[in-house]
């Protein structure tokens, strides 16, 4: 006897199932439950999959690692809803020029080891590295081309100035018996002062056409070099002739500029020739407003322009600076007219000679350094390399 209530159902046999059993016939699904096969539905067939599909795991899933293998052909993340990657009602993300070094938008033309474009971030390793480079590849081709453009027409117009300079006769007057130097001028003042002028004028316009032709011939050697092509000497002057007279011409308006600010406390000449440091290379390989690009790229990462253009500058002024001192001590030891005799003539022709090819390395950091520098720049505005500047270039 017992004081419990009997159970609903009655106790079950030996192989009886219960209307509770899943596997009952009849039986509602429980509430989160896996359904189990269904009537007549093939053994090791899952609910929902047709007769004869197999019950693996699903697509994409890799059992030996664990995990999801590669995605489907054309598949990105995130996903695109349709729209090709860049497009769709909210367009492609602005690349932030800041990223970390390493990291390049896939498939927008960045290459981080191009050997002329310092990508973003690479820092003043990254831009070293690449002005290496350039000397490296291209010093054989470089060097004469500055010897012709540059230092050549450097020389001449030095030995015209010491044959034209009116120092020594004027020198020479005030020395005479009688002479009254605080009175009045030598009677060929105005036609010394006249023809110096028209010397160092004309001369300098004259050099500064041909060193327009350097600028523009070394230019081309350095990125068709960077883009593996060829790059001959005969060639890379054919092409800086065709370049140099526009090139020449924004060179003297920017000439004046920096003039007239150094005119006002200096400081702002120094100002403008910094800012208007990318002007050339602007001209060359954009072809439109040189000036007004050069400023904005000076302003748009000021820090780092005042880094490499300084860096460039402090190299351009020692290794100018000291050929031109060697140089007046040496027409200082022979005389104050060196060309009156053929000895002391001799001298000071192989002395501006010789001080002329010490400023070589000058002009090779010049030019290579503000390329490199230009190269940089248009990295950080959009992705860019060397194949495409050597076709900009024409």
């Amino acid at each position: 006897m017992t004081d419990q209530p009997p159970p609903p159902t009655p106790p079950l046999g030996p192989g009886e199932q219960g209307p509770s059993d899943p596997t009952s016939p009849g039986t509602p699904p429980v509430a989160g439950a896996a359904p189990g096969p269904q009537p007549g539905m093939p053994p090791g067939t899952a609910p929902g999959l047709r007769p004869g599909a197999p019950s693996g795991p699903p697509p994409g899933w890799d059992p030996a690692q664990g995990g999801w293998g590669p995605p489907p052909q054309g598949w990105v993340f995130p996903p695109t809803g349709g729209y090709p990657p860049g497009a769709g009602p909210y367009g492609g993300q602005q690349w932030y020029p800041g990223a970390p070094v390493g990291w390049y938008p896939p498939g927008h033309g960045l290459d981080p080891n191009d050997a002329l474009v310092t990508p973003p971030g690479a820092g003043i390793q990254g831009w070293l590295s690449r002005f290496n480079g350039a000397l490296r590849r291209g010093w054989r081709q470089l060097v004469p081309i500055i010897l012709l453009t540059q230092v050549l027409p450097a020389a001449v117009l030095s030995i015209i100035s010491l044959a034209v300079d009116p120092t020594a006769g004027w020198d020479a007057w005030a020395a005479e018996p009688g002479s009254d130097a605080t009175a009045r001028l030598p009677e060929t003042f105005g036609t010394d002062v006249a023809i110096l002028l028209v010397a160092l004028v004309g001369g300098s316009l004259l050099f500064g056409l041909v060193q327009a032709v350097g600028w523009a011939a070394g230019s081309w050697v350095i990125t068709q070099q960077a883009a593996g092509r060829p790059a001959r000497v005969d060639a890379a002057l054919r092409y800086g002739v065709r370049r140099a007279l526009g090139l020449w011409g924004w060179t003297l308006l920017i000439s004046v500029l920096v003039g007239v600010g150094v005119c006002f406390c200096v400081l702002p000449g120094i100002y403008l020739a910094f800012a208007l440091s990318m002007a050339g290379p602007v001209y060359l390989f954009e072809r439109q407003n040189p000036i007004g690009r050069s400023f904005r790229m000076f302003h748009d990462r000021l820090g780092l322009m005042l880094g490499r253009v300084a860096l460039v500058a402090a190299v351009v002024i020692v290794g100018s600076l000291i050929p031109g001192l060697l140089e007046s001590l040496g027409n200082v030891a022979l005389g104050p007219d060196p060309l009156l005799s053929p000895g002391t003539a001799v001298g000071a022709v192989a002395v501006i000679g010789v001080t002329a090819l010490l400023a070589l390395p000058a002009h090779l950091v010049q030019l290579v350094g503000l390329l490199v520098t230009y190269t940089e720049q248009r990295a950080y505005e959009a992705p860019v390399n060397s194949a495409q500047l050597a076709a900009e270039l024409g």
